[in-house]
């Protein structure tokens, strides 16, 4: 810690924003911080409400955030190292914080010998000011899906982002074009449940930061253009038992995949339209859970099929795995996983039915009627009504959200578009 004459303190809140402070080595030795719990109240556009955990209403009292100097690692900043503390209140984890949830469902997995291994494949676009001084998507000419070089990144942003994660030991599997430009897709290194997710969060935080210090904007938006296709934050996931064996993998079956694989599916199939509220959570993710959009829309599991919710990839043996294609980028990454793998976990404890793999191609047909919510409101209904889902990721956590995004729901109903002004104005 010598090395540095400052660390910064970071957490994902509640909406996946980075919070956090910066602390002089001298004060760092403390190996605490605190913030005001009302920040878990906190809107996008900084509405603060007196929603369940936000202790607006309670005097606006301290969590705190405490951390290892063991932990504390260089980050993209000069002279300064960085760490991901755990959130206390009152001396117990905080309820409705998602990286103590997430802890939460490690722990219950290890108990019953599994430990969740987690691989997230990011997508994302790219914006340049145009000379009006507006965002406008990054000129990329020539740009393909799965292209590499300049022609897909001109001004070598992805590269540079590279760059700092290997000096931060964030470890990058992949980048490419995506089918859309400027649309990338990111894949980290698969790991532990908590570092692979830690790691996605610092990423994040950090590439958001590099571009915007290049004067370009990196979103992560679901869908920030109507025409082009949307961005998601897969997650994939398997268990090792405590040999170090894969238990998504299993040999002696016709497709290679185990009990516990198939018990996995049935739960995430059976919690779909409950999850999306917290997997995808905001108004805008419904602009790209839609059919055909090979975004995780329907309630629907297949072997190596982009089309399905829930895919299998075609690997086997210690690269066995499932992958969870509704989630995307808005979600507090915590809060997605651990969502995620309760639904799996409810799968193995539950003896829930498993419908056959899909096999139509999910673009003019599929073999199930049900899908999310065709909205946020009807997402957070859902969300509700799965009462088991809701015991499993955590009460508290659940109120706080619901609120939140309930508040969100409301401002959005209550604005005039652009579209509705464009589209009405000179006619009615």
């Amino acid at each position: 810690m010598k090395t540095y004459k400052r660390v910064r303190v970071l957490f994902s809140d509640h909406l996946g924003l980075a919070r956090g402070k910066y602390q002089p080595i001298k004060t760092a030795a403390g190996g605490e911080a605190k913030f005001c719990i009302s920040l878990y109240g906190l809107t996008y556009d900084k509405q603060l409400l007196p929603v369940p955990g936000s202790g607006l209403l309670d005097g606006l009292p301290d969590v705190v955030a405490k951390y290892k100097e063991e932990n504390i690692h260089p980050s993209w900043e000069a002279d300064t190292g960085v760490v991901i503390p755990d959130i206390y209140f009152k001396g117990e984890p905080l309820a409705h914080c998602g990286r103590n949830v997430l802890k939460k469902t490690i722990a219950q997995f290890e108990e019953i010998g599994l430990t969740p291994y987690i691989g997230i494949e990011l997508e994302a676009y790219v914006f340049e000011k145009n000379s009006d001084d507006k965002w406008v998507p990054y000129d990329t000419p020539g740009a393909y899906v799965y292209g590499t070089g300049a022609k897909i990144d001109p001004a070598g942003l992805i590269d540079e982002v590279w760059e700092q994660a290997e000096a931060c030991g964030i470890e990058l599997e992949s980048y490419n074009s995506e089918f859309d430009s400027p649309q990338f897709e990111l894949t980290l290194k698969y790991d532990k449940a908590l570092e692979a997710v830690d790691q996605i969060f610092l990423f994040k935080t950090m590439a958001k930061e590099i571009f915007e210090q290049n004067g370009y904007l990196l979103s992560f938006m679901p869908k920030p253009l109507s025409k082009n296709g949307g961005s998601g934050m897969h997650i994939n996931f398997s268990f090792n038992n405590k040999k170090g064996k894969n238990e998504i993998y299993d040999k002696s079956t016709n497709d290679g995949l185990s009990k516990i694989a198939k018990k996995s599916i049935s739960g995430l199939i059976y919690h779909h339209e409950g999850m999306s509220a917290l997997v995808a959570p905001t108004v805008n993710s419904y602009r790209r859970l839609l059919p055909a959009s090979l975004s995780g829309y329907w309630a629907n599991w297949g072997y190596d099929h982009r089309g399905v919710t829930v895919r299998v990839p075609d690997e086997r043996g210690p690269l066995s795995r499932i992958e969870f294609r509704m989630p995307d980028c808005a979600a507090n990454p915590y809060t997605a996983v651990a969502t995620a793998l309760q639904a799996a976990k409810l799968g193995i404890e539950n003896n829930y039915d498993l419908p056959d793999a899909e096999t139509l191609d999910c673009l003019e047909s599929q073999s199930t009627d049900r899908h999310v919510p065709d909205n946020l409101s009807l997402a957070l209904e859902a969300l509700n009504a799965d009462k088991v889902l809701c015991q499993a990721v955590g009460q508290e956590l659940v109120d706080n959200h619901t609120a939140i995004k309930e508040q969100e729901w409301q401002d959005f109903v209550s604005h005039t578009t652009d579209w509705e002004f464009d589209q009405y104005l000179k006619y009615i």
